[in-house]
């Protein structure tokens, strides 16, 4: 590639101190036209500009500064009062703020936001069309977040109006499903399918085992840090939620999955989160999501049909898994952080053995 790439530089009279990134796309043109193209074209030639920049060959790049807008300066302030004035968790914040920079991006774009403008029939609109799109439970968080940051715009003097009180209530019934787990032959499937020969593969397999045997949520894998693991104790502490913290005991394949990353895996990094970006920026994920993208590209990759796509299907299935076993739901709850009993609950609907004691005969005998 770097050869190829040379030649055509040479073909153009241009030097080496004259290379930017703008000569990424013409040079990819001229692949796709003359030579065979690669899908890994575009970031190797990149990686290979940084490498040049890194040994001082060529200039610097240099970066244009962009002016923030109005609503992502406004977004800024909320998310340091959220974090500073109310003390909520990352993961809250992190779960907030998408719905509040949507709602000010609908309704002012990049342009200045006159907060006198604002009126309940754009905070009802944008409810309405929002919850159209999001399960109920998901809608039920944006109603919560939007609610927050409309009483906040008015507590700072932005708004006279109480526009929190025009976020209608989005309906929510609980105990309406059946919790999606992950059988406990598809996870063995999915943790045989991972290849640990490389960092990649370490670090997935370990955040695979992690959520199957502890039951934790995408966002406590996320926030999991190096001073969370006492080695020594054989345990781990958790970053619940709304702050919440407690110590987990460390199962010894968990804890050899994760010094196998650490010790020929992880990135070197400032961060302290254990589990890391493999791609530059090398930092922890940005969110939940993150977790959640990688077990769907795993899942797709082993060619699994799992109930979900996503990361909680783990921590039903451990659930549903020691309930079978004749643990309580009490106990379950316990291990499983859960802040109140009505919460477990949706769990005693699938031990079916259990429901069947349960079940009035049907009169006249069976049909």
């Amino acid at each position: 590639m770097s050869a190829a790439f040379s030649e055509w530089l040479a073909s153009r009279q241009l030097v080496l101190r004259q290379l930017s990134a703008d000569l990424i796309p013409q040079y990819l043109r001229y692949r796709l036209r003359h030579l065979q193209p690669s899908g890994g074209d575009a970031a190797a030639l990149k990686h290979f500009l940084e490498f040049l920049r890194s040994q001082d060959a060529i200039p610097a790049e240099k970066i244009t500064a962009r002016r923030e807008t109005s609503a992502e300066r406004c977004v800024r302030t909320y998310e340091q009062y959220l974090q500073e004035a109310r003390g909520l968790s990352q993961a809250t914040i992190i779960n907030y703020i998408p719905f509040v920079r949507s709602f000010l991006e609908e309704c002012f774009g990049s342009r200045a936001i006159i907060w006198s403008q604002l009126r309940a029939r754009d905070v009802m609109s944008f409810v309405e069309r929002q919850a159209r799109c999001l399960h109920s439970k998901r809608s039920k968080l944006l109603t919560t977040a939007l609610r927050s940051f409309l009483r906040y715009a008015q507590f700072s003097g932005k708004v006279k109006l109480d526009l929190g009180a025009a976020v209608p209530v989005v309906p929510h019934w609980t105990m309406t499903t059946v919790p999606r787990a992950i059988p406990v032959e598809k996870i063995r499937q999915l943790l045989n399918s991972i290849d640990r020969s490389t960092a990649v593969g370490r670090r997935d397999y370990a955040i695979v085992l992690v959520l199957a045997r502890l039951g934790l949520r995408a966002s406590e894998v996320v926030f999991l840090e190096l001073d969370d693991i006492d080695w020594n104790a054989g345990q781990m502490r958790i970053r619940g939620k709304a702050g919440q913290r407690g110590d987990l005991p460390l199962p010894a394949d968990v804890g050899n999955a994760i010094a196998a990353y650490l010790r020929n895996g992880r990135p070197q990094s400032a961060s302290r989160r254990v589990f890391l970006r493999a791609r530059a920026p090398i930092r922890g994920f940005r969110g939940a999501s993150s977790v959640g993208s990688i077990i769907r590209h795993r899942l797709q990759r082993a060619g699994i049909d799992a109930p979900t796509h996503g990361a909680h299907q783990f921590r039903h299935g451990l659930a549903c898994e020691l309930l079978r076993r004749g643990a309580s739901l009490g106990e379950i709850g316990e291990l499983l952080g859960h802040q109140s009993p009505e919460t477990t609950r949706i769990y005693a609907k699938v031990d079916l053995e259990a429901l069947r004691t349960l079940a009035l005969p049907w009169p006249g005998g069976v049909r």
